[in-house]
């Protein structure tokens, strides 16, 4: 069967009107469903983490997730970013966890609080503090009273907060749920009993603070009544509670999967995210959070793993930058609508669930007034017809159709009918000429790291230290420093190959010998340990050994993850191929350094008086802190955009860089790390979206730099003198970095006659339903764009991808004059698919229309207000391929 595609190449934004709501002040719940006000609720909730994004985003990224149809937003609690020392709390910026909450309640949704207060979430160290491992006699997440004291003490602290400013459903807020705890289940075994006994406990302590909202515990399958366990994972339509008095919830749907530095990018298909939302409603389930629905930048030294990259994109339906995702937000969003068309019947009763073949299975919800169904074929291999209440149904493989009233198909997981949204960053460099070049100590200034010991408060102990008990986290760096003397009659002068042989714990480490670099090594995510093995070249008297131990990022999961370890443990050798002389340097008193230099000095400030800008700027060289002043570049990159909200996204392309950490007027935009290549295999840019789905099913970028680009956030930029400073641990060149801004090249969309009309033309009154057609729905970003033209348009049998149709043998020969009569300068335009408005291009087969659409972005009050970005925009629309219009569109 050939099927018929719509292809556009255009902007979607979604624009929607914040709204306060007035919060039910009773929260409960049965076996169905929470029940607001004594009502049940089916609820769509998606988690958003705060400190990921900063406090000028929230509001936008909060509508943006109520346009996509969401109810709830989820969040975990980050104690190690509140309580970095002991007693001492953090809530200002994007640890204001109070603002958040209210910015929630402004745009009328709820709030899920997740405190935890372990949260993983690839998060460094799980979210505990540091100095929590120091306390005497701890043992963390067990039947340990110093641990329980200090995790009752934070969470009563997060509570008394909520209390505080009424944020909790049972004072009118929108806090509707909390989590204890997170995970337990998945690593509860070598606990043993004292893990029992810690479970049990942790319910009483969160029930015994009073939030008059239900708590949960997430994969916790003895949480003991009346806490509520609930699912995590890829899929949770299989998943029962505990007990028959508790609703079905889900509260970690993956809608993709993490990026690690060494990896390649993965990601999971809106068609597979769609059909295991449906499924999990099919089968019972009330409640669901995407996680995530936003993912955000891990900021900073942030990151957990160890090895997780600066993004935390997680492919989620609005990307790092706070765009929407394209299809998987619409695709979810048609979803959402049609489940809150059918709450009041998925709520009233249970499904009744019957067998119309292998793999085939309907469920159905129905009460006196109301009759919704769920039709599934969950084979991978074929689709299927079936017969529902004397109806025939077409079925595609891996798929749900919904029938809000037991007749008519309104959604189906594997027809999506949101345009797929091609989004590309346009690079600008930091000089604006040739010219400028030769001025680059104007520019740039640098200065050198010291190699081994620097500071004051360096102390020497005999043997090898365990990296975080020695640095309690405090920098990512600590040296292990030893000088040795090498006698000419030794082995290891003669000329003979000498290799110094280290095994370190991870996460990576640099050897200087004699203040030359002389290897490096890294681990990996999974498998953490450096051995390294590398000739050295040592002199007759006295020779320094430095080793320069770092970490990217504590171990955030599994039994006992405290008590990973890093840095350097041992044995250190050297090794001479001359008769097999070995000599053991683990136990010799060796000199430490906790952090850099630099750190001491605050040069991520970028105010001290030591910059250097006489000389070469040094290149490729190790241990390097770079500074820039941008002034005019930064200007251009802040208002050359005429984009939805003022301006377009910003971002750091470090190619040329090998690995340090970044910041920009004092903020760290996280670790880079683009000399990581991922490998060159395991990668498919079209993953098949049948089949269950892993996290290493869908990866694209394979033989790339795991991570290029990283976001700076807007509300860090000046207008102008903003300063970038960067540390260079393995050497780079400055000279090849780049800003970009985030755009949207083009939209493609491919729908077909099988596919549903679109979910807003059904109602339950309708007795036309059968007779409405799919329908192509275009719309412009901004009030200012229009469409300007049409790249292609065919009604037939075209193929191809987006980007990259064609004609097939069945072509409308009328498919583009009416599609351009009917979009060209207007802002939106609404197409119906049917041989009626194409005619027929041949016999027997679906048609297909597919479209490419170009839209153009109206500049010109821009241009007449600022004409010296006009030179940036025309090279902007060089690359991004778009077109200005002469005037604003009204």
């Amino acid at each position: 069967m050939r099927t018929t595609e719509l292809v556009i190449v255009v902007v979607v934004l979604a624009v929607g009107v914040l709204a306060s709501t007035s919060f039910s002040a009773n929260v409960t719940y049965d076996h169905r469903a929470l029940l607001i006000d004594g009502k049940r609720r089916v609820l769509v909730s998606g988690s958003i983490h705060y400190p990921r994004s900063t406090p000028e985003m929230w509001p936008d990224l909060i509508q943006k997730s109520k346009d996509g149809g969401l109810d709830v937003i989820e969040t975990y609690v980050f104690w190690n970013f509140h309580e970095p020392s002991r007693g001492q709390y953090d809530f200002e910026g994007r640890k204001d966890l109070v603002r958040f909450v209210k910015a929630v309640a402004e745009a009328g949704l709820y709030v899920h609080l997740r405190i935890g207060p372990y949260v993983c979430a690839e998060w460094n160290y799980g979210g505990f503090p540091l100095w929590l491992h120091f306390i005497p006699g701890i043992q963390f997440r067990t039947d340990n009273e110093p641990f329980k004291a200090e995790m009752k003490r934070f969470t009563a602290k997060i509570v008394d907060m909520m209390k505080q400013e009424k944020l909790y459903a049972s004072q009118g807020g929108p806090i509707i749920l909390s989590q204890i705890e997170n995970e337990y289940g998945n690593v509860a075994g070598p606990y043993g009993s004292p893990g029992k006994s810690y479970v049990k406990w942790s319910a009483g302590m969160a029930l015994s603070l009073d939030t008059g909202v239900p708590w949960v515990m997430c994969q916790q399958g003895d949480a003991p009544d009346p806490i509520i366990n609930t699912c995590n994972g890829f899929y949770c339509d299989q998943f029962t509670p505990n007990s028959n008095n508790k609703p079905k919830m889900w509260t970690e749907n993956w809608t993709g999967w993490f990026l690690s530095f060494g990896g390649s990018l993965p990601y999971r298909p809106p068609e597979d995210v769609a059909f295991a939302v449906a499924r999990f409603y099919q089968r019972g389930g009330t409640f669901q959070n995407y996680y995530m629905y936003h993912g955000g930048t891990n900021f900073g030294r942030t990151t957990g793993g160890p090895f997780i990259a600066t993004s935390y994109d997680y492919d989620a339906p609005i990307d790092e930058y706070g765009l929407i995702r394209q299809p998987k937000w619409g695709h979810l969003k048609d979803l959402h609508k049609v489940i809150k068309q059918a709450e009041e019947a998925l709520g009233a009763t249970d499904p009744t669930i019957t067998s119309l073949g292998s793999n085939l299975e309907a469920a159905v919800y129905k009460t006196e007034t109301r009759c919704v169904a769920f039709l599934a074929n969950v084979g991978t291999k074929s689709d299927a017809t079936v017969t529902f209440n004397g109806n025939s149904y077409n079925l595609p493989a891996w798929s749900v159709s919904i029938l809000p009233d037991c007749k008519n198909v309104v959604y189906n997981t594997a027809k999506i009918n949101s345009a797929a949204m091609i989004p590309s960053f346009v690079r600008q460099s930091l000089i604006d000429d040739v010219d400028a070049s030769k001025s680059l100590g104007s520019v740039w200034s640098w200065i050198n790291e010291p190699v081994g010991i620097s500071k004051d408060n360096a102390f020497t102990k005999p043997g090898l230290l365990e990296q975080i008990n020695t640095t309690a986290d405090k920098s990512d760096y600590l040296w292990y420093s030893l000088s040795i003397d090498v006698k000419g009659d030794e082995p290891f002068l003669d000329g003979s190959q000498t290799d110094l042989h280290v095994e370190s714990l991870g996460h990576g480490l640099h050897a200087f010998i004699n203040g030359k670099l002389a290897g490096s090594g890294k681990g990996r995510n999974g498998n953490s340990k450096v051995s390294l093995e590398i000739p050295v070249t040592l002199v007759s008297g006295k020779n320094t050994i430095d080793l320069l131990s770092l970490t990217v990022g504590l171990q955030n999961y599994g039994s006992f993850f405290d008590k990973v370890g890093a840095g350097i443990t041992g044995p250190v050798k050297l090794k001479s191929a001359k008769g097999g002389a070995t000599l053991d340097l683990s136990s010799q008193r060796w000199t430490y350094q906790i952090g850099l230099k630099g750190e001491e000095l605050d040069l991520p400030i970028g105010d001290s008086s030591q910059w250097n800008s006489q000389s070469t700027l040094p290149k490729n060289k190790p241990l390097t802190w770079y500074k820039g002043l941008m002034q005019k570049q930064f200007l251009l990159l802040q208002t050359s955009f005429d984009a939805p909200g003022g301006s377009s996204p910003v971002a750091l392309d470090l190619t040329g860089m090998g690995k340090g950490e970044a910041w920009v007027n004092g903020q760290s935009i996280g670790r880079y790390w683009p000399t990581y290549i991922a490998p060159n295999s395991g990668c498919n840019d079209n993953c098949n979206y049948r089949g269950a789905f892993d996290a290493d099913k869908c990866h694209k970028n394979c033989g790339k730099p795991s991570q290029e680009l990283y976001h700076v956030p807007r509300s860090w930029l000046r207008p102008s003198g903003n300063t970038l400073v960067l540390f260079e641990e393995i050497g780079g060149d400055p000279m090849q970095l780049s800003f970009a801004t985030r755009e949207i090249e083009s939209l493609c969309s491919h729908i077909s006659e099988s596919h549903p009309p679109p979910v807003d033309m059904w109602s339950s009154e309708s007795k036309s339903r059968r007779q409405l057609t799919p329908v192509l729905s275009l719309e412009c970003p901004s009030p200012n764009q229009v469409i300007s033209s049409i790249k292609f348009a065919s009604f037939g049998t075209p193929h191809g991808s987006c980007g990259s149709f064609n004609h097939g043998k069945c072509s409308s020969a009328r498919a583009l004059s009416v599609v351009q009569k009917t979009c060209i300068g207007s802002k939106s335009c609404n197409i119906g698919v049917s041989i009626n408005t194409f005619g027929d291009p041949c016999k027997g087969p679906l048609q297909v229309l597919m479209k490419s659409e170009e839209i153009i972005r109206n500049v010109a009050g821009v241009l007449s207000e600022q004409p010296s970005l006009l030179h940036f925009l025309g090279a902007s629309i060089s690359i991004i391929n778009l077109t200005m219009r002469s005037q604003r569109l009204k």
